[in-house]
């Protein structure tokens, strides 16, 4: 399995060998806590809110190191646009492998909600990870997407 993005180069980025802060998080990533969906989606799309699923996957002991947000040349997507956060035990971040859960998920219908976990580890300095996934969780914006979320979060924890 793979993500089904790419970020480019000079994508922002913040890897730290602690936990992240949401102040930190929100500096690089701000659409990460968008408040609602981009007003280019209609009535269809269902609202993910990263900031909530982070919340949860938190409560749960996993904790953010790594974050990036894809650059936009429309600066009025910049708090909705697609977004990438790494969680690990606060025990494994500095580890040279880990259990893992990476979220993929935008507010500006550029990509469906997906969730993966496993067992990864670090190949270089800039943050390529490989290792073996153990669950892929992909939701589209639509239905009942909150549900679906939180019942996939439990089930990748499994």
């Amino acid at each position: 399995m793979q993500l089904s993005s790419r970020f480019a180069n000079a994508t922002p980025i913040l890897r730290a060998d602690h936990p992240l802060s949401d102040d930190q998080i929100r500096s690089v990533a701000p659409s990460i806590f968008a408040e609602e969906k981009h007003r280019s989606r209609s009535d269809r799309y269902t609202y993910i809110p990263t900031g909530e699923v982070l919340g949860a996957l938190q409560k749960e002991g996993f904790q953010p190191f790594m974050v990036c947000q894809t650059r936009v040349r429309d600066t009025g997507k910049r708090e909705h646009t697609k977004h990438m956060l790494r969680l690990r035990h606060a025990a494994q971040i500095n580890g040279a492998e880990a259990n893992e859960i990476i979220l993929l998920n935008s507010h500006d219908g550029t990509s469906s909600y997906q969730m993966l976990a496993g067992m990864f580890r670090f190949v270089c300095s800039n943050g390529l990870v490989c290792g073996d996934t153990v669950a892929d969780l992909r939701i589209p914006h639509k239905g009942d997407v909150i549900g679906q979320v939180i019942e996939g979060a439990y089930d990748v924890l499994d």
